[in-house]
Formats: C-alpha cells, structure tokens, sequence
C-alpha cells in the first residue's frame, strides 16, 4: 500500500513517505483474532492494508460497544506514536487482514532524521480529534432513531440509479451495537422504515430507497 494514499500522512513528502515505509513491517491476522486490547500498552501504529476490522470496547458484564468499522487504507493505534498511554479500545479482524505497523521506538528514529513528520502528524490528528468530537456530540444528542439513521445513511454508498447500497452485511445486533441500543428497538426502526419504503433489505444488504425522515 502507498502510504500517500492514507490521510494520516497527507502532506509529508516523498522521501518522508519512503523513510515511513521502511520503518514500518508487514503483519497479519486471521478472521475473529484479537489485533490490540483494550488496555494493553500502545506502542505501534497499524495501517490496514487488506481486510476489515472491528474497533470495540467492552462493559464490565462483557457486553461489546462497536465504535468503528475499519477497511483498507485506515489505521489505528496512532496515539501510540505520541504519548505512553494505554489502548482505549480493542480491534479484532473480521475478517482475514494485513497491515503495516509502524512502532514507536522506529518512528522516534525516523523523527530524529525527518523532524517535519512530527509537525504535520498532529496537524492531521487534530482534524481527525475534531471530527471525533462531531461525532460524539451527534451520538449524545440525537434519539436512537438519529443515531440509527446516521449509521445507515454515512455508510450507504450511492450506486448509478440513485440507490443508496450499504456493501457491510449488518445484522440488527451490529447495529444496537453501534448505537448503544438493544436490538428489539432497531429492529422495529428498520421495520418501520421498510414498511415506509424507505428501505429494503436485499440478499442482507440495506439500500436506502430514498431520504430518510428527519425524525422518528
């Protein structure tokens, strides 16, 4: 993978791009395996190369919080580069998954070489950090039929007839997951929602038919 073409290092040049991907090693991981836990020491940074990844917290009860689904060109991890801290999430791959991973002793040497990494780093950390915050603050205002419909309608993809195609087969159980609501109560939002055709399901896949209401 072209580390140019991840948004964490937009803006660094050629030869820092190159002094990035020589630090960096090749890792994998089979379908279901745990790729960081939560709490464990944050030491590397990992770019997705192939395969998807499921970005979770868990309660005391073990219950799992989805906070993201990752895909090819995303990364995580990448306070570990920055700070001594601990993960505050854990990742398993959904699926069979490469990456690259940059650790913190080898980036601390690149930045020793390239100073200006550093710089532009935290310039794009900090565009992610504010979109983050967006989204928390519509995650705690909006009832869970916004935070339903927001799930739906940022994860669609609109085909050539207008269609809106969610590509991930989610299950009502991935979706209370998401949100933070049980699933019973997704399930009659979606139900709702197709029976006003504002959705179908096809061979488990969501199209958004047309634009959802505002409010439930």
């Amino acid at each position: 993978m072209r580390l140019d073409t991840v948004d964490l290092f937009q803006g660094l040049s050629a030869e820092e791009l190159e002094a990035l991907r020589r630090a960096s090693v090749a890792r994998e991981f089979s379908k279901n395996s745990v790729v960081i836990h939560e709490g464990d020491l944050a030491d590397s940074l990992y770019i997705i190369e192939r395969g998807r990844v499921k970005v979770y917290c868990s309660d005391k009860n073990g219950k799992d919080f989805v906070l993201d689904i990752l895909e090819d060109g995303d990364y995580f991890g990448e306070l570990a580069l920055l700070d001594d801290d601990r993960r505050s999430a854990s990742v398993r791959a959904m699926e069979t998954a490469s990456f690259r991973v940059i650790y913190k002793q080898d980036f601390n040497t690149v930045l020793d070489a390239h100073p200006n990494i550093a710089r532009t780093l935290i310039r794009n950390l900090t565009r992610r950090i504010r979109k983050l915050t967006d989204d928390v603050k519509a995650l705690a205002l909006q009832d869970v039929y916004g935070r339903v419909a927001k799930v739906l309608t940022t994860l669609a993809e609109t085909d050539e007839d207008g269609v809106g195609r969610i590509q991930e087969k989610l299950t009502q159980q991935d979706i209370a997951d998401r949100v933070g609501a049980s699933r019973e109560m997704v399930a009659r939002i979606l139900k709702d929602l197709t029976i006003g055709e504002y959705i179908a399901i096809e061979s488990r896949q969501i199209l958004l038919l047309k634009q959802l209401p505002e409010s439930y």
